[in-house]
């Protein structure tokens, strides 16, 4: 995660530019529990975004919905939602450093995993979503990866899809069948 000013009091916060002067080549924004805890709004990811990238960074953008948003059939409203607040904000060129991470947030930690099917139609509809409103190129070329309960059981059905361009590894980061999700596509 980082913040949206170079220098400041800004107690607790990191800066991008403090991020890339360590190294850090990547950040992780629109996290779902910086949305939900700490209220952050596709907005203010946007604005996240634009100022990690202008630090030099790439950016990991989370997006996916709550379960009550899945149930009510509202999964791609959603996404679409946290998309364009980023959409309205790069440049086309941008999208080279950004990578997507669909993460439904009713999978995230739960146990429970969206099913290859669903994973595939809401990134099938992520990259449909990314033609229409940005470019081809982009569509074809951004990587939209897939978090939520990623594990050595599930990896490699998931990793069949064809719109799923790798995971974003939480808790299984941690243990031993991390290996067999970085293999996943072996």
């Amino acid at each position: 995660n980082c913040y949206i000013k170079a220098s400041g009091a800004y107690t607790g916060e990191i800066s991008p530019e403090m991020l890339h002067d360590v190294g850090a080549k990547w950040v992780i924004l629109g996290h779902s529990e910086r949305r939900s805890i700490l209220k952050e709004s596709d907005e203010f990811t946007a604005e996240k975004v634009v100022k990690a990238l202008e630090a030099g960074l790439k950016v990991v953008l989370c997006i996916g919905e709550l379960l009550e948003e899945r149930e009510a059939g509202i999964t791609q409203t959603v996404v679409n939602r946290q998309l364009d607040a980023v959409i309205k904000t790069v440049k086309e060129a941008d999208w080279a450093n950004i990578v997507i991470a669909y993460e439904p947030v009713w999978a995230i930690g739960t146990g429970k995993v969206a099913t290859p099917d669903q994973a595939q139609e809401v990134h099938a509809a992520i990259r449909k979503y990314l033609e229409t409103v940005v470019s081809a190129k982009v569509a074809e070329q951004t990587r939209i990866t897939y978090g939520g309960s990623v594990n050595s059981g599930n990896c490699k059905v998931l990793a069949q899809q064809p719109d799923v361009d790798g995971f974003l590894v939480g808790g299984a980061s941690l243990k031993l069948e991390f290996i067999d999700i970085i293999n996943a596509n072996n």
